[in-house]
Order: structure tokens, then C-alpha cells, then sequence
């Protein structure tokens, strides 16, 4: 495979919401901890989170949101970030995530991004036309040495990495909540299936763990059964 063994790994609802609703101004690391019956067994989700890859990637748009133009500098971490991000990190944000990461690969679309105004020796950049997602997983695995990358996005990136066959394993924390609402964030947005002939894109899973945690949360982990790997063929560039 010449693209990193990716996960995605998310923390979301029993009904598969992974924000509290349709607001940039609510989201759930922000509100469960405010919630009884969420806070009490919330840290576990954390606590795995510490487990998971060396690589993580996330979206410039969902670190806007938790406020990281803004935040005060942070302590070096072992772990190396990837944004996808054309107009939501600032020159702050992208300061902050130099000085987070190990090293920074920041995705983007927008030759006048403010990253490109910044100098820092771990911060690289990979300008691409329109997106393409597995394009910058192999540059990854090739340029940087990335061969495990978890994914913690938004929905909708999340539907381009299914819709593209590009997960390897599904890893939830399921909160014990119902949150509901047609317009709140889910696990895996984007455009909905219209005509029967579009089902054989479906995500297929099969499960490998089933852990129950305190307080009602509860731990998924799934296989992605990929469709190329069972005709013998592996997704690569």
C-alpha cells in the first residue's frame, strides 16, 4: 500500500452526531463536560485519544472552531498534524500548530494561504489544484515517513475519505446520549445516495472490538472490508 494505514477515529453520539447541533457555536468538547450523565464518563474518550497515531489529521475549519487562531502558544508534542485548510487558519493558528507539532503538513488549495508567509522548519505545504485525498496520503507515506494516520474531521471530509475508499479502521467512542436535529453534523455527511446502482460504494465494517466503558460509553472498533483488497488488489497511487 503506498498510503498510510489510516483510522478514523471520532467520539459521537448513539444516533451518530458528532456536534451537539448546527452551530459553530456548539460542539461537544465544549458541552458535554457541562452535561450530566456525559461529563462523568467522558475522560475515556481522552484517554484513548492518547493512544491513537503519531499522525492525526484534522481540518482547518473544525481548529478555527475551537478557537486555535487565538489560543495561547503550546508545549511541543511528539505528534506531527495535518490540515486540510484553504481560508480558516490564520497566521496565529498556523504559528500555534508549529509549535505544537512534530512536524506540520498543511493541505491546501489556496495559493495565498497564510501559511505560505510563515517560516518555520517543520511546517510544509502541499498546494493542490482541487483537493485530492489520496494524492496527499501518498505524498505523506512518501515525503514525510507517515505510515499510520488517524483521521478526526468534520463530516463531510469524513464522507470523502469513505465515498474514496481511503479508511483502513473505524475506531468510536459512543457517547449515551440522542441528539438529533437533520442539520447537526454526523459521523459521515456529505451527499446522500439518490439511485440503487450507488450502493456499492458503501462502507462495509466488520467488527473487531466491542469494549464497554464506564458511565454508558461505549468503544467500536471495525475493519473496513475494502473491495480492491478482496479482487487482491491494494489502493495505492
Amino acid at each position: 500500500m503506498e498510503r498510510p494505514v489510516t483510522t478514523l477515529f471520532m467520539l459521537m453520539s448513539a444516533d451518530g452526531k458528532i456536534s451537539t447541533g448546527a452551530s459553530d457555536a456548539l460542539d461537544v468538547d465544549a458541552d458535554f463536560p457541562k452535561i450530566a450523565g456525559l461529563r462523568e464518563g467522558l475522560h475515556q474518550y481522552y484517554e484513548i485519544e492518547q493512544t491513537t497515531d503519531l499522525w492525526a489529521l484534522n481540518t482547518g475549519r473544525v481548529q478555527a472552531k475551537l478557537g486555535v487562531n487565538h489560543k495561547d502558544m503550546p508545549q511541543k508534542t511528539p505528534v506531527s498534524f495535518v490540515l486540510l485548510d484553504n481560508s480558516h487558519l490564520q497566521e496565529h493558528g498556523v504559528r500555534w500548530f508549529c509549535a505544537r507539532s512534530r512536524e506540520f503538513v498543511l493541505v491546501t488549495q489556496n495559493p495565498a494561504h497564510p501559511a505560505f508567509g510563515v517560516e518555520a522548519e517543520n511546517l510544509h505545504i502541499i498546494l493542490q489544484k482541487k483537493l485530492d485525498l489520496m494524492d496527499a496520503l501518498c505524498r505523506l507515506k512518501k515525503e514525510f515517513g507517515c505510515d499510520r494516520l488517524t483521521v478526526q474531521s468534520g463530516g463531510t471530509i469524513n464522507s470523502y475519505f469513505v465515498r474514496e475508499d481511503l479508511l483502513d479502521y473505524i475506531d468510536l467512542v459512543i457517547a449515551p446520549v440522542l441528539i438529533g436535529g437533520k442539520d447537526t453534523a454526523t459521523l459521515v455527511d456529505g451527499a446522500s445516495f439518490t439511485a440503487a446502482q450507488q450502493l456499492s460504494r458503501l462502507g462495509i465494517l466488520q467488527l473487531e472490538e466491542c469494549i464497554v466503558l464506564d458511565d454508558s460509553y461505549l468503544r467500536l472498533r471495525y475493519r473496513v472490508i475494502h473491495r480492491e483488497k478482496d479482487n487482491g488488489n491494494d489502493p495505492s497511487c
